[in-house]
């Protein structure tokens, strides 16, 4: 990013909310760079990445866990650091998912519209109902997790809309906005189009961006600087530039810490995440 451009960012700060950027890391691979192998496997690998991104400014660890490792993982990551512990898949129906909800993570994430994507080597659709979305709601309310809505296109907040008018939430309403992503939830990854989105964000959202692509660049700073939050890590984005791969999720995370400084906001600690989530 030019300097100019960094200027002009931080000429925006007068739209922020004043709070600390809460920086998602997501540890998975990543599904179109499949030839970039930068990111933690096994069980132990993705404990220790999870909490060596913690030291490094992570508050959120977004993880797609080992079939029956999920419990295992969530106690180990909690023995070690005080990160705020996501689980994925958003994909896989909410019936394949006990064992993410059995594993009691801080969060766990529910896309809130159909699946629609085309990766390298393997294209995902899966239906996702209303009716199983207020399912979702119930099992939060019974199990104390926090919901982390993936939020792809306007119809995601026509959905969203629909559980809180049927009081199955409450404050704040935590989103990850997704942009760039191929397949029929595309969004353009560009200013207009992120603007656009937080518009519609029902009172009370609290939200942070995931940009597949080099165009993360753009749209990163533009969420630290205007007060919304940042998804980044080896499955959305495995490159400190667009030729340089990153060592590891945590050149990422440290490059994202650095940004958020320059622009002048401080970077929030799993503690103060927490406050600003709601957990």
């Amino acid at each position: 990013m030019q300097g100019t451009d960094l200027l002009r960012l931080v000429e925006l700060k007068q739209f922020s909310s004043g709070e600390k950027l809460v920086i998602t890391v997501t540890l998975a691979h990543s599904w179109i760079y499949t030839d970039v192998k930068n990111y933690p496997a096994a069980p132990k690998e993705i404990v220790d990445m999870a909490c060596k991104c913690c030291e490094a400014g992570a508050s959120i660890v977004h993880i797609h866990t080992p079939k029956g490792k999920a419990k295992e993982i969530v106690d180990s990551i909690r023995e070690k650091c005080d990160i705020i512990i996501q689980l994925g898949m958003s994909s896989d129906p909410i019936d394949k998912r006990k064992e993410l909800f059995d594993s009691r993570p801080d969060m766990l994430s529910v896309i809130l519209n159909h699946h629609d994507e085309c990766f390298s080597e393997v294209e995902v659709n899966q239906l996702h109902s209303r009716k199983e979305l207020e399912e979702y709601c119930k099992i939060f309310r019974e199990t104390g997790i926090k919901p982390e809505f993936e939020n792809w296109h306007y119809g995601s907040v026509w959905n969203l809309n629909h559980l809180i008018k049927k009081n199955l939430l409450e404050k704040p309403y935590y989103q990850t906005l997704f942009f760039g992503w191929p397949g029929g939830t595309w969004s353009p990854p560009i200013p207009e189009e992120f603007f656009h989105r937080i518009r519609y964000l029902p009172e009370g959202s609290v939200y942070a961006v995931s940009i597949m692509g080099s165009e993360q660049s753009v749209i990163v700073p533009l969420s630290i600087a205007v007060g919304g939050h940042v998804r980044v890590g080896t499955e959305d984005y495995p490159f400190l530039s667009e030729t340089v791969p990153a060592k590891s999720n945590v050149e990422i995370v440290q490059k994202t810490v650095k940004l958020s400084r320059e622009i002048g906001r401080e970077v929030a600690d799993p503690s103060e995440a927490r406050k600003i989530l709601g957990i």
